[in-house]
């Protein structure tokens, strides 16, 4: 990314988290697709970087990017462990019947890879990459 970017790196993060918000929600409000413990997780990191990120591309306040970082990374980390369980075999724990929907349940699973921990991901990382190009010093 270049330096004439810069600016717009805060507004495409919060863009970033608003996008990946709408989508969590459309997929539960709209399709009717019932979240599991993990999707709750991802949620829980991404839907406070869509207020604090708005917030600090509104004032053009790039100190936030020490709060927020660590919530992305940390849902990162969450959604990527939450693919995993869904794509690899034995990756998952044994769990005995219980309520809710099992975590490996692929309501998506486009071209054989993507599904919805893979969005959340990809999300994740973007803002990650975005935040951190902020940080990095001119």
């Amino acid at each position: 990314m270049t330096a004439s970017l810069r600016p717009y790196a805060l507004y495409a993060a919060w863009l970033v988290s608003v996008v990946a918000t709408f989508g969590s929600l459309y997929f539960s409000e709209v399709l009717g697709y019932v979240p599991c413990e993990f999707c709750w997780y991802q949620r829980i990191a991404m839907y406070p970087l869509v207020i604090l990120l708005g917030i600090a591309a509104f004032y053009n306040d790039t100190k936030i990017v020490g709060y927020v970082l660590p919530l992305s990374i940390i849902g990162g980390l969450v959604s990527i462990y939450h693919y995993l369980m869904q794509k690899v075999p034995g990756f998952a724990p044994i769990e005995p019947c219980a309520d809710g929907v099992p975590c490996q349940v692929q309501y998506v699973n486009a071209l054989g890879f993507i599904t919805i921990p893979f969005l959340a991901f990809a999300a994740f990382i973007i803002i990650t990459a975005l935040l951190v190009f902020l940080r990095i010093k001119r």
